[in-house]
């Protein structure tokens, strides 16, 4: 059973405290050593060695570029959902200068990292049938607080099968079809038991951003709303609860700037996290 609205008894990972570590990485067990392995390891070793010489060799002789394929940022956004530290992709501590309402600084908390998954269980059925000209690879998500715990935040990537056009496509789409700013395609919150995000369901729902990117295979999202588990009546876009003078409920909690402050940080650090590992180090 979810802990009562307010109950908050520190961080956690998908319902426990989070180690000082965590990765995306899953172990294997090792198996015992036999005797009879070290002749046919070695074996394998020189027949291996003398493969990969002949492979170099062609292609050296013929030229062939594809014995090194080239890491492209589409290639390798592709695969940092489970190739880096969890802590890299969403951080323990988001700092958004200037992200607040009069723009005020902001910090994030987060509350817990949830498993990977498909799509089914974060996006509602619309948003998926949105996204399936670019298909759904894979799914992450995790949920913060701010500084005053008086919101939380739900932040996360889709990680597309698509190509770049694909991805152009679907962004110009989102644009030309006014569709980040339609509430029947929110994403939706993840509510980690035993955090101050227990009871942040569909129904709290209260600002939310669906951002495809055009430069890499993911679509950044994120949705917010009252730590204190109430319900919105009228869940308002990020981008309209964050224009000036906006004065509904949701833009004054500044729910809106939660929700693009905390999709804008994950985002900005999966660009970095991408440029890394594809430009060579000067």
């Amino acid at each position: 059973m979810p802990s009562a609205p307010g109950a908050y008894r520190g961080p956690a990972r998908y319902g426990y405290p989070e180690t000082p570590v965590e990765t995306t990485t899953r172990l294997r067990p090792v198996p015992p050593r036999q005797r009879w392995r070290g002749p046919v390891a070695a074996a394998c070793v020189v027949l291996g060695l003398g493969l990969i010489g002949g492979a170099v060799t062609g292609a050296w002789l013929t030229g062939d570029s594809s014995a090194e394929p080239t890491r492209t940022p589409y290639t390798t956004a592709r695969t940092v959902w489970h190739s880096v530290p969890v802590d890299t992709l969403f951080p323990r501590t988001l700092k958004g200068p200037g992200a607040g309402p009069g723009g005020t600084n902001r910090t994030w908390t987060r509350l817990a990292v949830d498993a990977d998954s498909d799509c089914s269980k974060g996006l509602d059925p619309l948003l998926r049938t949105t996204l399936r000209s670019v298909g759904c690879e894979r799914m992450v998500r995790a949920t913060y607080t701010d500084s005053t715990r008086s919101g939380v935040t739900t932040v996360g990537m889709v990680v597309t099968e698509a190509d770049a056009p694909g991805m152009q496509a679907l962004s110009a789409r989102f644009t030309e079809q006014g569709l980040a700013a339609r509430k029947d395609l929110m994403p939706r919150p993840y509510a980690p038991e035993g955090t101050l995000a227990a009871g942040f369901g569909d129904r709290q729902r209260a600002s939310w951003t669906v951002r495809p990117l055009t430069e890499l295979p993911v679509v950044v999202f994120a949705v917010s709303g009252f730590a204190d588990a109430r319900r919105v009546a009228e869940p308002q876009p990020a981008e309209a609860a964050t224009e000036a003078g906006a004065t509904t409920d949701v833009a004054q909690a500044g729910l809106g700037h939660e929700a693009k402050g905390v999709a804008d940080g994950v985002e900005q650090g999966l660009r970095r996290t991408v440029t890394d590992l594809t430009e060579p180090p000067e």
